[in-house]
């Protein structure tokens, strides 16, 4: 299965409500535009969690093209995909590589969110380029957390540093990012504990682990990914926000897209918190991980005829 093969199938739920719920509202021979097709369109757009701000912007981009004219589904369509497209629009932003020594990666948000499987994810990506990956597996309070991501790295074959459970998180992340500097690796990527972005001293303590990797490698850590839940739509906005106060995050990953039909979520992020969304996750297997490419997502999105 191609990218945008991966890309259809996890916006599949997302698409079904969408297309479904815009046809459900036109006639066969079309549709007048007037304040009642308006309302229903937002209502429809709202429910994919794009947010009320995206909603209204594509609403009145339809109502300046076409009020008082009756319209057909593809047309109103072709005018959603257009708005999401300049909504979405984002600088390239694939991983930021240390340019010497080893790419320190760490990855942070809340409990459940999909962040093991996701440094998995990532892990396997590299290891594709030909890279060399070290794990640490800072969340040292969690003994799931710990024997989830050791399964993990023996499948894919690279080295992990643990720590005793309770143990100094900031140590473990010490000890993976010396493994990777003594081992010649290219990169290293450290989990942290699934946290509330409420959780003030389990945030503090994230803050402790960011400077640690910073003493030991000038602008390490050189990427924070916050993985966030899709299937939590606008619930994710608030923990970016927090998460990106504590620890500077450069990056998203939308994880769980295949599982929600609330892949519009995407658009109120990148709009309210403005981090650019690096990768979306797309099914549970160590290569589903896409990169993130707004005119391909919106394509999936808007176009996708089988859905």
């Amino acid at each position: 299965m191609g990218w945008l093969d991966k890309i259809k199938q996890g916006l599949k739920k997302t698409v079904q409500l969408l297309r479904t719920d815009i046809r459900d509202i036109f006639k066969a021979e079309g549709r007048l535009v007037d304040e009642s097709f308006l309302e229903d369109l937002f209502a429809i757009l709202v429910k994919t969690d794009m947010g009320v701000q995206a909603a209204s912007q594509i609403v009145e981009e339809v109502r300046s093209q076409f009020f008082s004219r009756k319209i057909t589904l593809e047309e109103v369509l072709a005018e959603i995909k257009k708005k999401l497209k300049a909504l979405l629009q984002q600088p390239e932003s694939p991983i930021r590589m240390a340019p010497s020594g080893p790419t320190v990666i760490m990855v942070c948000g809340v409990n459940g969110c999909g962040k093991t499987t996701t440094i998995a994810k990532l892990a396997r990506m590299f290891q594709d380029q030909g890279r060399k990956v070290v794990l640490g597996a800072a969340d040292t309070f969690r003994a799931a957390a710990v024997e989830q991501l050791t399964i993990w790295a023996h499948r894919l074959g690279c080295p992990i540093v643990t720590g005793a459970h309770g143990s100094d998180p900031a140590s473990v992340a010490h000890r993976a990012v010396s493994e990777a500097l003594q081992n010649g690796a290219d990169v290293c990527i450290v989990d942290t504990a699934g946290r509330l972005q409420t959780q003030y001293n389990l945030m503090q303590q994230l803050s402790k682990i960011h400077r640690v990797l910073g003493k030991q490698i000038p602008d390490a850590p050189h990427e924070v990914l916050l993985v966030l839940d899709a299937t939590t739509g606008q619930n994710g906005i608030s923990q970016a926000k927090h998460f990106t106060d504590a620890v500077q995050c450069t990056g998203i990953v939308l994880a769980k897209l295949d599982g929600t039909a609330k892949g519009g979520v995407v658009v109120a992020i990148r709009q309210q918190v403005g981090l650019p969304v690096k990768f979306v996750g797309v099914g549970q297997q160590p290569e589903d991980l896409a990169p993130f490419d707004a005119d391909s997502f919106v394509e999936a999105l808007v176009e996708q005829e089988s859905a």
